[in-house]
């Protein structure tokens, strides 16, 4: 599962019912949303731009801890508080000429514990935190310079994306409003100053800005696309979760595993107690019609006569077994023969059965014939 900021509020997107389809539901708060979820739920968190810093850092070629430990250095040097108030993350964009293009991504932990709350009040913690701008570039934009304009918490996003990698993220002033003929050529000299090539080979638009694309069109001079909502967004290879949540995370998983294996060993001890249980009721289920006053043929009968809306309704015949009960009558009109049955459904000393009536049969001189089965609930 995936939780996503949407353009106002959050997205819930989970597998729905069919193989390969997904539910996508939303939520005005995260808080609503939280109460979707329970602590045993494996879903994704994903940020929004405004919550985290992102950062597109070149460095010498190496690998491995050292590329981390440079990258840890470089955000070190970009925030203005240390490294052990942040969590941070980071993904290669390319590797050539020696030098390593990195997309490097940090989050407050305290702004990332006030944005979960409603999920830590409920002891639900994502098994990965990361940015939905990511996760939507990976989906849409896997290779070349990208950029992608959509509607995030009341603002208008603009993300850029290299090789499907986020590099560049900001609000659009004004957001949905905001006049982008002069915003984008903005946005485009910004992203000159980060080292990024702005004649963008591909311009994505979400489906709710759809009013936006001729101004984005005009302002760019690129051909625009429409996309909608990720189902699901691609993985990334951002996670944000902090190494306390993780360490909860894992107590947690141990706490469920042990209660799992406790309430098997329960549901196995009691077993033979619940299938006398499950046999004795299933025998009185069977035993019902004739033990139980409801299912008495004359209590049924009574209740029948009862139901007649009129003396212009006769039953004719009458059958009832352990499975069914028909009745056969005749009424000078169909009107007649469908209230009879609406009144039997309604009958409340015949709620034992659900009753069903075909169309009546009309005779020469107008009457009805019917016929009404009942099946015990």
């Amino acid at each position: 599962m995936f939780l996503v900021p949407a353009a106002q509020g959050w997205t819930l997107i989970s597998p729905g019912a069919e193989s390969g389809a997904w539910r996508v539901r939303g939520f005005p708060n995260l808080d609503e949303a939280a109460q979707a979820l329970n602590a045993s739920d494996d879903f994704v968190l994903a940020l929004p731009v405004s919550a985290i810093l992102a950062q597109r850092i070149r460095l010498p070629n190496v690998e491995g801890t050292e590329l981390r430990e440079m990258v840890r250095i470089q955000i070190e040097k970009a925030l203005p508080f240390s490294t052990d108030e942040v969590t941070s993350d980071f993904e290669i964009i390319d590797q050539v000429n020696g030098e390593c293009v990195i997309s490097a991504v940090a989050v407050q932990n305290q702004r990332l514990a006030e944005i979960a709350a409603p999920l830590l009040n409920r002891d639900v913690i994502p098994s990965a935190v990361t940015v939905y701008a990511a996760q939507r570039l990976a989906t849409h934009a896997g290779k070349g310079r990208v950029l992608f304009i959509y509607p995030e918490v009341g603002a208008l996003i603009s993300a850029i994306s290299e090789n499907g990698k986020l590099s560049f993220a900001r609000s659009v002033e004004g957001g949905t409003a905001a006049r982008l003929e002069v915003e984008l050529p903005q946005l485009a000299l910004s992203a000159e100053l980060q080292g990024i090539d702005a004649s963008f080979q591909t311009v994505l638009l979400d489906e709710k800005c759809f009013e936006l694309r001729e101004e984005v069109e005009r302002a760019l001079a690129t051909r625009t696309d429409l996309v909608g909502i990720e189902t699901p967004p691609a993985p990334t290879g951002l996670n944000l979760l902090p190494q306390a949540w993780r360490e909860l995370a894992f107590l947690q998983l141990i706490y469920l595993q042990i209660r799992k294996r406790q309430l098997d060993a329960a549901i196995a001890r009691d077993n033979p107690r619940t299938a006398f249980v499950r046999a004795a009721a299933n025998n009185w289920k069977i035993l019902s019609p004739a033990i139980d006053p409801h299912f008495y043929p004359i209590e049924i009968l009574l209740r029948l006569f009862e139901s007649l809306p009129s003396a212009d309704v006769r039953i004719t015949a009458y059958d009832q077994s352990a499975r069914q009960l028909s009745v056969e009558g005749e009424s000078s009109s169909a009107t007649l023969a469908y209230q009879f049955a609406d009144k039997v459904k309604k009958n409340p000393g015949l709620q034992n059965f659900v009753f069903d009536m075909q169309a009546p049969h009309i005779l020469q001189n107008d009457h009805a014939q019917f016929r009404l089965e009942g099946k015990p609930r």
